[in-house]
């Protein structure tokens, strides 16, 4: 049995919990509007859908496919579609991706590689809000707690959403509520890549999930070089995480 790094974490008792904050999210924002949840293949995906599936019903919860072109993978998104006999569309962004690149050349604009690797998220989650909205849907944000501790996300992109069933649950805890559910062993534990580069999540981070689940749960990083990793990416992306700031102005009001 797996010892978690949450002493406290039960994965039945808290997936229960988190279908019936869904029903009640439902209630108060959406009643009998569907969950519209971008599918990607991967663990977070595949557990939110799931989730949704479980609090609502398949018949309310509503998958949008997203490659940019050819995606390598997008089997998994097809597997977790037809496991949980959900509606789906998919809807290739190529065309609008290579659009705005090529205006952005036309008028002069650096093409740089930030750019690219965050508009193709962008794009995909405006293309689930245009889906989301043709049904009065409630779109899914399908980020988890390690993800957004070091900003593994795309502020506007995949980090947007009208609710957010996993973001204060780890990539372990993850994996563990998926488990619960019956997915697919090879979706759950299907190697974080985001599509974007050749690289893994973890490639890309310098350190493992694991690693940084430890951390999270218990202060323990037993290498100063991943922990002063970890902090730096920490401190440098918890913008993402806070609403934008605004210029206060303490005018009159409507109820004044």
């Amino acid at each position: 049995m797996t010892e978690y790094y949450d002493k406290n974490f039960d994965p039945k008792t808290v997936k229960d919990e988190i279908v019936a904050w869904i029903r009640d999210f439902f209630e108060k924002n959406g009643r009998d509007c569907k969950a519209v949840v971008a599918i990607s293949g991967g663990k977070d995906s595949s557990v939110a859908a799931a989730l949704c599936c479980e609090a609502l019903g398949k018949d309310r919860v509503y998958g949008v496919l997203l490659p940019n072109g050819v995606q390598k993978d997008i089997d998994a998104s097809m597997k977790l579609v037809n496991h949980l006999g959900i509606a789906y569309s998919t809807i290739n962004i190529h065309a609008a991706f290579q659009g705005v690149v090529d205006e952005m050349k036309a008028a002069g604009l650096d093409v740089t590689e930030q750019m690219t690797t965050n508009l193709p998220p962008r794009l995909r989650m405006a293309t689930t809000y245009a889906v989301s909205q043709t049904m009065n849907g409630r779109v899914a944000n399908t980020c988890n707690l390690s993800e957004d501790w070091v900003g593994y996300a795309t502020r506007y992109g995949d980090g947007a959403g009208d609710f957010s069933p996993l973001s204060h649950l780890t990539v372990q805890e993850v994996r563990a509520i998926g488990d619960v559910l019956g997915l697919p062993h090879e979706l759950v534990y299907k190697v974080p890549i985001d599509g974007l580069t050749p690289l893994t999540d973890e490639e890309k981070l310098g350190f493992t999930y694991d690693v940084l689940d430890r951390y999270i749960r218990t202060g323990v990083c037993d290498d100063p070089v991943t922990k002063a990793n970890i902090d730096q990416k920490h401190r440098a992306n918890l913008f993402k995480l806070r609403l934008m700031p605004s210029f206060e102005y303490d005018g009159p009001t409507l109820a004044e």
